[in-house]
């Protein structure tokens, strides 16, 4: 399945460029470091009769589910987040889940849009990494042009009806100077996942290698370099999984919802 990232779009690209690019199809790759001043969002979207239990499941675990809207059932326009932006079709691509395995991967929703859907947006640390980068840390797969590397870890998160799992996180490598500043940087934005949940040693959060993450793509650690690691809002992902509902949309890993909001209003600037 090819990925590509259309050559107009950039770093100072606005959202609407972004959005309209993977609404026509032209963007079906990741979206890091693509329109760097805005808010991007994961998405969860489940029936209704799950959504309350999913709610819940956010507001027990805010670092790694930070909701940032959520919308009523059958809702594809959540205008908080953009003012011409369709859920339906403005991620480069999504996810379909039946019964806890991805069956799907399409880049619109067209085919499976239903009206008793319920939207959730969440929090994702690309947009924490617009203001790593002025503060001038160098992020590796930015400037390789790679997703970032996730791994699904032995931290639990807390139960909500069905929904349970593994966390899952992002890991970025930095030098120890980067390391403070970057949890000094983050701690300040909780709807993008905050500060960091471990660094060092990867083992002691169940992660066995770092050149195999379980989404994205490896980045090497140079040896002068600790491995930061955040949480994640592919955390849900895990909890489709292993709750198995029979059926939900999720974006794809490093695909995202690039909103109106801008990055300096959640003090990024």
């Amino acid at each position: 399945m090819t990925s590509t990232v259309p050559t107009h779009l950039h770093e100072n690209s606005s959202a609407l460029d972004v959005r309209l690019a993977a609404r026509s199809g032209q963007l079906t790759g990741h979206t890091s470091g693509l329109a760097r001043h805005h808010v991007q969002a994961n998405l969860a979207i489940l029936p209704k009769a799950l959504a309350d239990d999913f709610l819940r499941y956010c507001q027990r675990n805010p670092k790694p589910c930070p909701l940032l809207a959520v919308g009523e059932p059958g809702q594809y326009r959540l205008t908080e987040l953009g003012h011409d932006l369709d859920i339906r079709t403005d991620l480069p691509r999504y996810r379909v889940w039946q019964s806890g395995v991805v069956v799907d991967e399409p880049t619109d929703l067209a085919a499976v849009w239903r009206d008793d859907l319920v939207v959730f947006a969440l929090g994702c640390s690309f947009s924490f990494e617009h203001g790593l980068l002025a503060a001038g840390i160098r992020l590796r797969h930015v400037e390789q042009g790679r997703n970032v590397a996730m791994f699904r870890t032995n931290i639990p998160t807390r139960r909500a009806g069905p929904f349970q799992g593994p966390m899952v996180v992002t890991m970025r490598p930095l030098k120890a100077a980067d390391a403070i500043r970057a949890v000094q940087i983050t701690s300040r934005v909780p709807e993008v996942h905050g500060a960091p949940v471990h660094i060092g040693d990867p083992s002691l959060i169940g992660i066995s290698d770092l050149s195999r993450p379980d989404y994205g793509d490896a980045v090497e650690v140079m040896p002068d370099e600790l491995p930061v690691f955040w949480a994640c809002g592919v955390t849900p992902q895990a909890a489709i999984a292993a709750s198995k509902p029979a059926f939900c949309v999720t974006h794809a890993p490093g695909c995202m919802l690039v909103t109106d909001r801008l990055n300096d209003q959640l003090g990024l600037g």
